[in-house]
């Protein structure tokens, strides 16, 4: 199988679609993109149809940094996760410790 990721015009990823790999030449990247590219966006009749710039993404991450997700990042050569805020103090809850008294 080949992934390959829609990506606006902002460089963010919108959708992410599997095809065949004989749908993309059952080559390897980066001989595979334009062949899949041109399965997905036609214009010959066996193509998906499907409108947008369409970049290939690898599932096991051997190429273009990660595999891409909706919401990542795409720079012209690789696929950037979105930056997920750490914990911050607000995030822990503090309780008052105990008082103990001597009998």
């Amino acid at each position: 199988m080949a992934y390959f990721a829609q990506v606006d015009d902002g460089g963010i990823v919108r959708d992410v679609i599997r095809i065949s790999n004989d749908d993309c030449g059952g080559g390897d990247f980066p001989e595979s993109q334009p062949i899949g590219q041109a399965f997905i966006t036609g214009p010959h009749p066996d193509c998906l149809a499907l409108t947008g710039v369409w970049e290939q993404t690898s599932y096991s991450g051997s190429f273009r940094g990660c595999y891409a997700g909706i919401g990542y990042s795409f720079d012209g050569a690789n696929f950037i996760p979105p930056n997920e805020p750490g914990p911050t103090p607000d995030d822990y809850t503090t309780q008052p410790e105990p008082v103990i008294e001597a009998p």
